[in-house]
């Protein structure tokens, strides 16, 4: 039986770049990660954030520890998801095979059809998939939330731009292939056309600009608003000198999209923990936009 009252934590993705902001939430609320996996070896951070966690590079090995843990009584509460896109589905699936809840990183799943399938597992099993949508939880987006939900308005003007360079590297990792990440629209893009879609409501219409492996561009008719998307990990696209461009007007607002992310992931797994976590239709939305428009730009059949 187990004798330490803190939630229990595991994680797949652990050498992600993400996947320190979910080690910090971890332990921000007081839980125990207990194993991670990943192929690559290289997971020093866990010695900041979890010294004593199990480590495997091996999934069949990792898969039989957490089985292990369960039948013992001292199973995962939570199996925390930061894989390549294309493997979130099936480490969603493992993670309510062993009788544990599923924190995400977004996207949840590359295509609807995947959410209607994990919807049925979740049924099943009994436990829930969450995912993390922590643009939700900053400040100056709960309060343009709040001045939307409270005006009678239906012609907001909203541009959106998000212009942050990568280097060759991208493009020769995971990130890089579609099948795989889905995308510049749904690996960058999904953060925010989430965001946009639950500031100003259903998407009506979109229509493609620029679309290629490292720009994305568009208009998107939403029930309360027409937005301008600019998507991008060009640096041609920056001025000289400048780092990036992180940015969401709104008529003659603007929200500086750069600063004030810092403990959103802890701000994420309180309000899971809490039992106010997105689920799996929270998520369809934008992963059923993003599916869309990349459908459209590549002439793919939806």
């Amino acid at each position: 039986m187990r004798g330490d009252s803190r939630m229990r934590f595991g994680i797949v993705g652990a050498a992600g770049y993400v996947a320190p902001r979910h080690m910090r939430a971890i332990r921000d609320v007081d839980g125990c990660l207990v194993a991670a996996l990943d192929p690559s070896d290289s997971v020093g951070v866990l010695d900041m954030y979890a010294p004593d966690c199990q480590f495997f590079t091996s999934p069949e090995r990792f898969d039989r520890h957490i089985e292990h843990l369960r039948l013992s009584g001292r199973g995962l509460d939570f199996l925390t998801v930061c894989s390549p896109n294309h493997l979130h589905d099936a480490h969603i699936r493992l993670g309510l095979r062993s009788d544990a809840d599923v924190i995400c990183e977004k996207p949840l799943v590359l295509t609807p059809g995947n959410l209607d399938a994990l919807e049925e597992s979740e049924r099943r099993s009994g436990r829930r998939v969450y995912t993390i949508l922590q643009l939700r939880h900053h400040a100056d987006v709960g309060a343009l939330y709040e001045a939307v939900r409270a005006s009678n308005r239906s012609d907001y003007r909203v541009e959106l731009e998000y212009i942050t360079p990568r280097g060759p590297w991208y493009d020769q990792s995971w990130k890089g292939d579609v099948e795989k990440s889905g995308g510049i629209t749904t690996n960058i893009g999904i953060h925010f056309f989430d965001l946009l879609l639950h500031l100003f409501g259903a998407a009506e219409h979109f229509e493609i600009g620029l679309h290629d492996e490292r720009n994305s561009s568009g208009v998107l008719k939403c029930e309360r608003a027409e937005v301008r998307w600019q998507l991008s990990i060009d640096s041609s696209q920056l001025e000289t000198q400048e780092p990036g461009r992180r940015s969401l007007k709104v008529d003659d607002r603007e929200l500086d999209l750069s600063s004030g992310f810092e403990e959103l992931h802890t701000a994420s797994y309180r309000q899971i923990l809490a039992g106010n976590g997105f689920g799996i239709e929270t998520a369809r939305h934008s992963v059923e936009l993003a599916y869309r428009i990349r459908a459209a730009a590549t002439g793919s059949p939806v």
